[in-house]
């Protein structure tokens, strides 16, 4: 859904934002024309690694690069649409640069550009959510813990996919960085969602 996302406006360039492994950015290809040029942006050498052979395996021809967020290596008005597929959390709770990589996404996104975000979200019944956040306390965490062997980082995990914003939290953000029409699509029941924001 987010690939599509990133499509609609037929854009000529597109930026993965945090692109980690390169899931996004492969899907992207896999649906778009031959002409497209796909950039996935990451601080993680070892992600960006594998995404390269993520994308050569899939047989689609992108660029990946190390960068950072808050400082986009791109001239203004590079792209057509920005995707970032469960990375705004990590950029925008309780993280003082937030503000600042909105602003670097609204930067480098042409006029009429759109920033699409998948991202763990709050379902808006109260009871779901209480059995979202309770999933999370007794199974995300604990499992990722025991599985990786990184008790921190499943920490973190859970603690800001618990008290993350709510989705009208999200769009006000969003509004309050220059974007307009902002559209919000849930997914699985809310517990992820799926934004798109126009410049």
């Amino acid at each position: 859904m987010a690939a599509r996302a990133c499509l609609e406006n037929t854009p000529q360039k597109i930026l993965d934002l945090g692109c980690g492994t390169g899931d996004l950015s492969v899907n992207i290809a896999r649906l778009a024309t031959k002409d497209v040029a796909i950039t996935g942006l990451d601080y993680s050498l070892p992600m960006l690694e594998k995404a390269r052979q993520k994308a050569l395996q899939a047989g689609v021809k992108m660029e990946f690069i190390e960068g950072d967020a808050t400082g986009l290596p791109f001239p203004d008005a590079s792209f057509d649409t920005v995707g970032i597929s469960f990375a705004f959390r990590n950029l925008t709770y309780k993280n003082p640069l937030g503000l600042n990589h909105l602003a670097e996404v609204y930067r480098v996104l042409k006029p009429g550009g759109r920033y699409v975000i998948v991202e763990s979200s709050q379902p808006e019944n109260a009871v779901i959510r209480a059995f979202f956040h309770l999933y999370l306390r007794a199974f995300v965490a604990p499992t990722g813990q025991v599985l990786s062997g990184n008790k921190g980082a499943y920490n973190y995990l859970e603690e800001s996919a618990r008290r993350y914003y709510m989705p009208a939290e999200v769009k006000s953000m969003l509004l309050g960085a220059g974007f307009k029409d902002v559209r919000y699509h849930p997914l699985f029941f809310g517990a992820a969602g799926l934004q798109v924001a126009l410049k």
